[in-house]
């Protein structure tokens, strides 16, 4: 009798097991954006950068993306490097200066950035929009946007797929990728559908027809403070 209600016990248990479960949770399973939801999301944790002359004319111009909510910052090396002024301008217009270079390295072409604090630039709830680092390396085929500032007034997207994770080129890893990439875009974020930065828009790559540069973010976390690893 009583292997027969174990049995009985078991069996009703398997069922309410099967009528309760309802899959993974939204916890296990990270949302995904399409790219004007991507857009959304970055556009405000990206900014216009350009390197001022003496006489305030602008000696080079890229991409700045932001990494806290506290004003760290990145771009590419090669847009501000030897840089004595730096400025930023935002996607709503304001004017961000001055900006400081606090670490750089040009064969990583990597430079981090320190903002005024939001409350000096009068940011919403005291705080700029950022962008989170991924975690995870990419993966082949996986698909990312490009986003950066071409022009001043004009921020822009594209979509690719990524190439390779990781290429060897002139002795560094690179992750390459088919998100088309325009002068001004250097420094500019390279993000997954997560909503994620998964790179920093180098350059592209003369060898390859519109195939382009990506600096991944093993290279981006080792300059950045202990917090951010």
């Amino acid at each position: 009798m009583k292997t027969k209600l174990l049995a009985v016990s078991l069996v009703l248990s398997l069922i309410s097991a099967i009528l309760f479960y309802s899959g993974p949770t939204s916890a296990d399973t990270p949302e995904t954006y399409n790219a004007e939801q991507s857009y959304g999301i970055a556009s405000k944790a990206i900014f216009y950068l350009r390197v001022l002359k003496s006489d305030g004319t602008a000696s080079s111009t890229g991409t700045g993306v932001i990494l806290s909510p506290a004003g760290t910052a990145a771009t590419a090396y090669h847009v501000v490097k030897n840089a004595q002024r730096i400025e930023g301008v935002m996607a709503d217009g304001t004017v961000i200066s001055p900006i400081k270079v606090t670490k750089s390295d040009e064969l990583k072409d990597v430079a981090i950035l320190e903002l005024p604090t939001p409350a000096a630039m009068k940011q919403k709830d005291n705080a700029y929009a950022f962008l989170p680092l991924r975690g995870d390396k990419l993966r082949h085929g996986e698909a990312v946007y490009a986003l950066g500032y071409p022009l001043k007034n004009t921020a822009i997207i594209t979509e690719g797929i990524v190439n390779t994770p990781a290429a060897d080129i002139n002795g560094r890893s690179r992750i390459l990728t088919s998100a088309q990439v325009a002068s001004g875009m250097s420094g500019g974020p390279l993000l997954d559908t997560h909503g994620e930065l998964a790179g920093i828009i180098s350059g592209s790559l003369r060898t390859m027809t519109n195939i382009h540069l990506i600096v991944n973010t093993e290279d981006l976390r080792s300059l950045l403070p202990a917090s951010f690893n």
